[in-house]
Order: C-alpha cells, then structure tokens, then sequence
C-alpha cells in the first residue's frame, strides 16, 4: 500500500490553532501602537501650533483671529490634521482679558480620553497629603 505525502488533520488543526494564538495576542498590541503613534502626532501638532501662536503674537503683538491666518502670514504651512479624529477641527481657546485677537490656545475635538490634551485636562487635582495627627501619650 503506497502511502501518500501530506499532513494529517490533526496536524492542521494544530498547525491553525497556534497561529490563531500567534495572532490573538499580536493584533490588539498593533492597534495599541497604532493608538499610541496617533496621540504622538496629535501631541506634536498642538506643540507646533502653539508655538506659531507664540510666535505671532510675539512678532505683532495680538494673537490671530484664526488658524488660517497663521497660515496666510507664513506661521504654519497648512493647518494640521488631528489624527484622532481625521479632520482639522480643532477647538480654539480664546484669550482671556482684553488681548487682541481670537486664537490663543488650541485643543483637540476629539472626545476619547486616550488622547494627550483630555488626559492631562481632566486629571484630578491632588489634595496635599497631611500628616498623621499625634495623639499624646499616656506616658507622663
């Protein structure tokens, strides 16, 4: 009887079930470097935004009316995208007081609490550690 060349299907099957495992654990660690480059970039396009707007209002002496003029005056080069939320929808922060201009501050539009700017805004306020009270002793 010639015996043909081949795996057997338990040999499949287990040949399958360590890749599905292979992949089970590799997949979500991709996604989760995939999320943590995206905070990355969002991060390092509110720095360079924020630094136009200094530099602006440092050369001129107001703050601009919006993001475009950074743009049209050579501050920036085009107005980024937020890679969170794939758009250019930024939110702009007034100043406060009596400065000229509109934008002085920008933050992300996106809602999710992964991203750099809700993290770091919405951190509760550490209450001051106190130290514990002495009670006297009953050695006189």
């Amino acid at each position: 009887m010639k015996r043909s060349r081949g795996f057997t299907l338990i040999e499949l099957v287990i040949a399958l079930a360590l890749l599905a495992l292979i992949i089970s654990i590799a997949v979500p660690q991709y996604f989760g470097l995939i999320d943590r480059g995206r905070v990355a970039v969002q991060a390092q396009s509110l720095s360079v935004m924020r630094d136009a707007i200094d530099k602006f209002h440092g050369d001129r002496g107001r703050y601009p009316n919006s993001l475009e003029e950074l743009v049209s005056t050579r501050y920036l080069r085009s107005i980024p995208v937020d890679p969170v939320t794939e758009r250019s929808d930024w939110v702009i922060l007034p100043p406060r007081g009596s400065a000229a201009g509109k934008v002085f501050d920008v933050k992300s539009a996106a809602e999710s609490k992964n991203t750099a700017e809700t993290a770091s805004d919405s951190a509760p306020e550490r209450a001051p550690e106190r130290a514990p009270e002495r009670t006297p002793s009953s050695k006189d």
